[in-house]
């Protein structure tokens, strides 16, 4: 799912998500909450109608974002107080109000309001944030009302395999329209988190989605769906396009390298995409050394491109029953990379 964190996915038009192949698309409920608000959203005709997007459409609980606040914010039984950090103004966000917020956002996939610990973390501690975020699924579950809105439970426990199996369970057992696997890519290693996917996803129902949140790197989409994963979202296509690191067949390229100077060749040679198809990597160095708009709107439209076409691919192998092929070939391309000298 491409991020639109405010409402937009950043650069992008959404007539321009179609053509890269989005289907559904998440929005940040925090933010919209802060700016413009919720109730002014509501008021002129849901999300879908003021961000101008008929697809499907996800949005967060807020609970990460206000976990990011650091010392802005105070965590209780009721809920999160908070600081604005655009105008200092004191905010509480409650499980019963996240699903209120989301509802009036009219999201067709809401999640429940959790608790997302730091890493590391002692255990005893995410024991306790993990009992709080299963309390507050209860309560999200009994104030949501809107019908037609798939609501989503959120699977906490940090790195311990035991409280992952517990707060799996009890999410099963509120039983909720799709599982999310909470708290990973937050400062741990790959491996970690694998060892997390590999341990908690099949503790999921199979009947229902499994969704990992935050998670983005090209390598941990296809682990995360080798180990039996639907759903994903991440910022980085898109921030790391504004910030001109592209993402190929053949692993990153870095367009600010000067060996890009005088580069004819597309981005990706093996993509299709409409920047690949019209743009060379000079005229991209160019317009990112320039500062030129354009950069971000051409960078991101291709990342997001690569990306999808991955996840399409992905489904094909899936269909096709083929998938650990598929990850081979995905890792037999970027060696391929040393070979190319594509970036270091």
């Amino acid at each position: 799912m491409p991020v639109g964190t405010r409402g937009t996915v950043k650069a992008m038009t959404p007539e321009e998500l179609k053509e890269v192949g989005a289907q559904i698309i998440l929005a940040n409920t925090y933010h919209l909450f802060i700016r413009p608000g919720h109730q002014v959203v509501e008021r002129l005709g849901g999300l879908h109608r003021f961000m101008n997007w008929d697809g499907p459409l996800l949005t967060d609980s807020g609970g990460f974002q206000v976990y990011s606040l650091g010392e802005l914010r105070k965590i209780s039984e009721e809920g999160v107080k908070f600081r604005s950090p655009y105008d200092g103004a004191s905010h509480v966000i409650t499980p019963e109000s996240s699903i209120a917020i989301q509802e009036a956002l009219g999201a067709d996939i809401i999640m429940c309001f959790d608790d997302c610990p730091p890493y590391p973390a002692e255990h005893d501690y995410v024991a306790r944030s993990m009992e709080m975020t299963t309390r507050w699924a209860r309560r999200c579950k009994e104030a949501h009302q809107r019908e037609g809105q798939a609501l989503f439970g959120i699977v906490q426990g940090g790195m311990y395999p035991d409280l992952r199996e517990r707060s799996a369970a009890d999410m099963a057992e509120i039983g909720f329209d799709g599982y999310a696997l909470g708290g990973l890519s937050v400062g741990e290693e790959p491996k970690r988190m694998y060892e997390v996917i590999d341990h908690a996803a099949p503790l999921l129902p199979v009947e229902q989605p499994r969704y990992v949140m935050g998670i983005g790197r090209p390598e941990d989409l296809v682990e995360a769906v080798y180990r039996g994963v639907d759903m994903f979202d991440c910022v980085m296509p898109t921030r790391n396009a504004r910030n001109g690191m592209l993402f190929t067949t053949f692993g990153r390229l870095n367009i600010r390298n000067a060996r890009y100077a005088e580069d004819s060749l597309p981005i990706d040679p093996v993509c299709g995409c409409y920047v690949c198809r019209h743009y060379s990597r000079a005229y991209l160095r160019h317009l990112f050394q320039a500062g030129e708009i354009l950069a971000s709107r051409l960078n991101t439209y291709h990342n997001l491109h690569y990306y999808l076409s991955l996840m399409a691919q992905a489904r094909e192998a899936i269909e096709a029953d083929r998938y650990p092929q598929f990850r081979k070939e995905f890792y037999a391309a970027r060696e391929e990379q040393i070979k190319m000298t594509i970036d270091n």
